[in-house]
This record gives structure tokens, sequence and C-alpha cells, in this order.
């Protein structure tokens, strides 16, 4: 994508889109993600249309590029862009759904016959046609030996066909072409030099190359330097098995020493890495030490696959992380790679995860890596966590035994972790937002200190929307936290908070605007929620139950039975207000079965069970219902659940015929309303207040 980027030398005109694009090129300190990467291209693609885009050897690439190009095909609409992808046949056996429009089969002796007869006749022709087996290479590559030599032989195989041309070619010829197989299929001159650096003539190779067909020149990556391309992959293959082992390894480091000063490659840490680790696997197999090179090339990779975690692409990462440890387990232990390995699995494999951290821990305890092992430990809670085996109170005592070390030693990246499992797990089972935006915030602050690049703020957002923290003052420590170009959902809270300021036509076209670029970014109907929070404080019932409706049936195929658990509550809570209670019975059954029982978002069924019962006028058990989801969000600080919870239980008391105490409900509820600063809410309870309440004479 960076080539197609590079060659088009242009941006796209969406601001966010364009911020993006310019972090993918390393012209910008903002992180992003892989999905915002993808949404940014096809924007690009689609403005710069007509084109055509031509992507080769696609079968290496990996799936988040696999994906980007499959989005590409699909979501650029009626755009008039061609993508032209050339794979071999092992990429359908990856992606049979893929159509294969074009297979290259071998030539027929016909088509064969068409091309040997312009150039040789007689037996030679014959020989050629036998030995090439409809190999179009086969067939060029014996020509141009012909047109070099007037007696040939004709080798049985292509791989012996190409080592002979290449035992044709002068020492210094062979030299530098040797020299640039080291770089890969595209190799650029100075790089030739770099290896070649007894050889006053490589322009001079390179030009004698080109004209005997083995390479062409093409559109250097680096700049002030002139790019070659090997004219087949196979010549270029040749060249380098021609290498010994012990050359091999010695060029491969070279070659990464030299590459190293180009920092105008963004991918500069995972080339690096890539030609230092082939470098150890040489020296490994002659029996020479590595353990210096590993951990170079060990840097290197682990550079280029943190990068990767913080735009949100797992899979090369892991890929990354597995390359790295490959490399430096052998003679140390890595706890903080150990650790990034096991948060790349964390939502495909939280099993594996677990195992990662808790092999880190036991490692580290027996070297006498008291930090290593208290850090590894609390990740390994933190997995268990997710996997329902450790209790917040577990966990929190796992993470309080880490900081101290962790601090002392100032181990800002391991911090990180810390303070987000912090904010993203205990305090959310507890419903203490206060204190998940205090870990955001220490975490951000690691993240800076550490120079990580993150896409998103944690939890800050949704601490700063559920959270003690009043709407106006809220909203403004959003703003001043937020970036030039925000991720969608920092601008779901913020399109939030305006709705509770009663800013209704500042927030729902920017809650609109967000969901459908979220949608376009990676298909996720996530932000559906924040449109019906906005609808329902709006007082429009039935548009908050059609945007709930649509998140929970895609939470449904998704199988995501956590956050579906609270959403078809919420979901029937919204029916409920417009009078479907059998529809919201069922909702409610749905809901304590997904809910764990201990947890605060577990008084959500009881709200709409207890709506239900009060309806059919079961008033006793309906009371006792909404009185438990009561006590249980007021162990929270969440202050717009529990002006809900009071709300429903204003409800379910005014339904009983028991006017004063659903009057006293009512003013809890607009306490809460108003601490948090809730308008519409807040008034729409006070209205009802003043309608229960006797007028005074």
């Amino acid at each position: 994508m960076i080539e197609v980027v590079k060659q088009l030398a242009a941006l796209p005109s969406d601001p966010a889109a364009a911020v993006a694009v310019r972090s993918l090129l390393g012209e910008s300190d903002q992180g992003t993600s892989a999905d915002q990467i993808a949404w940014a291209f096809r924007k690009l693609l689609v403005e710069q249309a007509p084109l055509v885009v031509v992507l080769d050897d696609i079968q290496w690439g990996e799936e988040t590029f696999l994906d980007l190009v499959e989005a590409a095909a699909l979501l650029t609409g009626d755009a008039p862009i061609l993508l032209l992808c050339m794979a071999r046949p092992e990429l359908l056996e990856r992606h049979p759904a893929w159509p294969g429009t074009l297979r290259l089969e071998p030539l027929s002796d016909d088509e064969a016959d068409q091309l040997i007869r312009e150039e040789v006749t007689g037996e030679l022709h014959e020989r050629i046609a036998h030995a090439a087996g409809g190999n179009p290479l086969f067939i060029s590559e014996m020509l141009a030996m012909a047109r070099e030599q007037e007696d040939v032989e004709v080798p049985p195989t292509l791989k012996a066909l190409l080592a002979v041309r290449l035992d044709q070619l002068d020492e210094p010829e062979r030299r530098v072409l040797e020299r640039g197989s080291i770089e890969g299929e595209l190799f650029h001159r100075g790089g030739v030099q770099a290896l070649a650096p007894e050889e006053p003539q490589v322009t001079a190779r390179l030009t004698a190359l080109v004209r005997r067909e083995l390479v062409r020149p093409d559109r250097a990556q680096l700049a002030g330097d002139d790019g070659f391309r090997f004219r087949h992959l196979l010549i270029r293959d040749a060249a380098y098995d021609s290498l010994p082992k012990s050359v091999r390894a010695e060029l491969h480091e070279r070659f990464a020493d030299w590459l190293v000063s180009h920092t105008e490659l963004v991918e500069l840490d995972e080339i690096v890495g890539y030609h230092l680790e082939q470098a150890v696997g040489y020296r490994r197999e002659l029996g020479k030490p590595v353990e210096e090179l590993a951990e170079r090339a060990a840097e290197r990779l682990a550079a280029s696959g943190r990068r990767a975690l913080w735009r949100e692409d797992r899979r090369a990462a892991r890929a990354l992380f597995e390359r790295a440890l490959e490399l430096t387990r052998p003679f140390r232990l890595d706890v903080l790679l150990e650790v990034d390995l096991a948060a790349t699995l964390f939502i495909e494999d939280s099993r594996r995860a677990a195992e990662i951290a808790e092999a880190a821990a036991e490692r580290a305890a027996a070297e006498g890596d008291a930090t290593g092992e208290v850090f590894a430990r609390a990740m390994f809670g933190y997995h268990r966590f997710n996997l329902n085996e450790c209790t917040p109170d577990e966990l929190e005592t796992l993470l309080l035994r880490a900081l101290p070390l962790l601090e002392r030693e100032a181990d800002h990246a391991a911090l990180v972790y810390v303070w987000e499992v912090f904010a993203v797990s205990v305090t959310n089972a507890r419903q203490q937002w206060a204190d998940s935006a205090r870990a955001s915030r220490r975490a951000l602050e690691h993240a800076r200190l550490a120079g990580q690049q993150r896409t998103g703020l944690f939890w800050i957002e949704l601490a700063l929307g559920l959270g003690p923290t009043p709407a106006a003052e809220a909203l403004a420590q959003l703003d001043e936290l937020l970036p030039a170009t925000p991720w969608p959902f920092s601008l779901f809270t913020r399109a939030w908070l305006l709705a509770m300021l009663d800013r209704f036509d500042e927030a729902v076209p920017l809650a609109r605007d967000s969901n459908e670029r979220l949608r376009e970014l990676d298909g996720r109907r996530i932000g559906e929620i924040r449109l019906a929070e906005i609808a329902r404080m709006a007082g429009d019932h039935q548009a908050a139950a059609g945007h709930l409706q649509t998140l929970c049936a895609w939470l449904e195929e998704r199988e995501q039975y956590g956050l579906l658990g609270t959403y078809v509550c919420l979901l029937g809570r919204e029916l409920c207000a417009l009078g479907r209670f059998d529809e919201a019975e069922a909702l409610a059954r749905r809901g304590r079965e997904l809910a764990a029982d201990d947890n605060i978002d577990s008084g959500l069924w009881r709200q709409v069970q207890a709506r239900v019962l009060a309806h059919r006028g079961e008033h006793s058990e309906a009371e006792r219902l909404a009185h438990e989801a009561v006590a249980r969000v007021e162990e929270s600080d969440n202050l717009p659940w529990q002006g809900d919870a009071w709300c429903e239980l204003a409800e379910v008391l005014e339904a009983a015929g028991r006017r004063d105490a659903a009057i006293d409900a009512w003013r809890e509820a607009h306490d809460r309303y108003e601490r948090k600063g809730i308008i519409p809410l807040a008034r729409r309870v006070r209205e009802r207040l003043a309608a229960a309440q006797p007028t005074q004479a």
C-alpha cells in the first residue's frame, strides 16, 4: 500500500483519512489502526479513479493486507478501479471464496512453437519445446542463451537452465547479480555497491545484466538511488542459491548495517530485522555464535510488532513477536515481549494468552527476576479474568503487587499494561468510572513516556460519559484530549455528552456520521448504542428501540454474548416504554441468562422484569426486583445508570398506587441526572414530579 500511495503522490481529501495515510507513511505521530488505514486507502483509490492498481505475489501477504485488498474490491462502489492481483494458486487454497478470474496454464504446443519459431529452428527448436513443457520462462531463457552463443545444450529443468545462464556470466557481473539477490527481487545500486566495495564499476555491470535480460530497471524505493528488478523471481532465487551459507550470513548482516541509514523506509525495522534474522539462521546452521546478532534482530522485529499492535493489527504483531522470541528465548527471558505476544491473543485465544503469561512468570521466578515475575503474574491474572477464572479483587491484588516494582524501574511500557488492565477490567467490573478515568490517564501518560503511538484514549471516553464528572466538564476534558482527527469511538462519546447538554442539533449528525464511518472502517454496529441513547434522551423510544434491535442482532450473529447481555436489557427497557411488555419479558429472560449475577449490570434485567410484573399487577415482586436493581447500581458511581434505575423504580411504585414513594424515587432520579448534568432527562423527571405532586392551595 505504501508503494501505491507514493506512486499516486496524493492524500485522501477526508482529513481523518489523510491522517491515517500520513501516519502509515511515518509523517505523523498520531496513532492509527489497521481498519483506519484500509478505510483511508479505499477513500484514496475512489478519489484518484479511474485507476489500474497492480498487486503482485499477494500469496505472501499477511492476512490484514489480504483483508485490505478484499475490502478495496468490494467496498469501493461504482468507482472505475481495476484491481489486478497476481498470485500463485495456493492463495485460493487460503481464500477459496475469492474468484480466480484467469489461471495461467502452460503454453499449448502451438503457442510454444510460435514463440520459439521466431528465433531458432531445426533440432534446437524441437529440444527447447520438449524440455520447456509449456513454461514460457524456460523458453525465453533458452532463447536468450541461444542469442549469446552458437552451440547450446538444453538443460533438462528450468533450475538447471538458470544455473547454466549464471555460470556463463563474467565473474564481476555474477558477483553483482548475487549481491543484488540479497536484497530481494527488487534491489538498489547502492545496496549492491555496499556489498561489493571492491567492484569499481557496479553501474556498468548492472547495465550488462540488463542487456542480458536478467534484470531490468525499476522504480527505486530509496531516495537518491537506482532501482532494479530481477526479470523473474526464479532468476533471483538461482543467484541467491549459488551463494555459500557463510557468504549469505555475512552479506545479510552487512546489508542490514547499510540499510539502517535509510530512515525514509517506513518498514525499516521489519526489513532490517529480517536480514539480521536470516544472518542468524545461517550462522546457526554453521555452528557459529549468534547471540549478539539475534538480540539485534529481535529488537527490530519487536519494534515493528509493537507498531502493528498499536494499530490493532494483532495478526501481524503476533507473527513478528513470535519471530523475535524465537531469536531471544534461547539466551534470555524478555517478559515484556512475552506479554506483548499474549496481548495479540486476548480476543482470539485467551487460554493461550494466559499460558504464555504464566510460563513467563514461572521462568522469571526461576531466574530470580522479581519484577518480571509479578508483572507476568498480573497479566496472567488479567487473561484468567477474561476467562471468568479470576475475580476483580484477585486481579487488583496482582496489579498492586506489580505497580511499585515497575515504578521503581520506570518500566513505562509495562506500566501501560498495568494501568490499562485497571481501567478496562477492575474498575469496569465495579462500575467505578472515576477510578477508570484516573487509570486510563495514567496509562496514557506512561504510553507517552514509552513513545507509543496509540489509536485511542484507553477508556477515558466511556468513563467521562458514565462516571460522576458533570457532562459540561466531561465534554471540555474530552475536547482537550482529542487529537485533530479523532477515532469514531471518541466522537460517539462527544455526541453523547452533547445530547446530555440538550445540544441535539450537534449531537445527532455527529453520532450518525461517526456510526457511518465506523461501519465503513470495519462493519461494526456498536455505534448504534450511542444513537439509541441520544434518541432516548430526546424522548423518541421508537427510534431508540430500532437502533438497539440493530445492535443486538449484530452482536447475536457474532456470538458476542457479554455485550449482548447488557443491550438486550436496554432494548427491553425501551419496549416497556412503548407498552410492548411481552417482548420485553423475553429480553429480560435473555439478559438474565447472559449476565453474571454478581455484576452490577445484572440490575438491568431486573429493571425490565419489574416493569413487566408491574404492568401485570404483580406489584410486590416488581418492587422487590426494582429495589434490587437500584441497590446494585448504587454500588457504582455510574450516575446515568443510577438515574435510570430510580426512574424505573418510580414507574413501578406509581403503578402500585404508592404515590409518595414514587415521588421520593423521582427525586432521587432527578438528583442523579442533575449531578451528571443530563438536562433533557432532568427536565422530564421534573415534569413527572410536577404531575405526581398535589397542587398547593
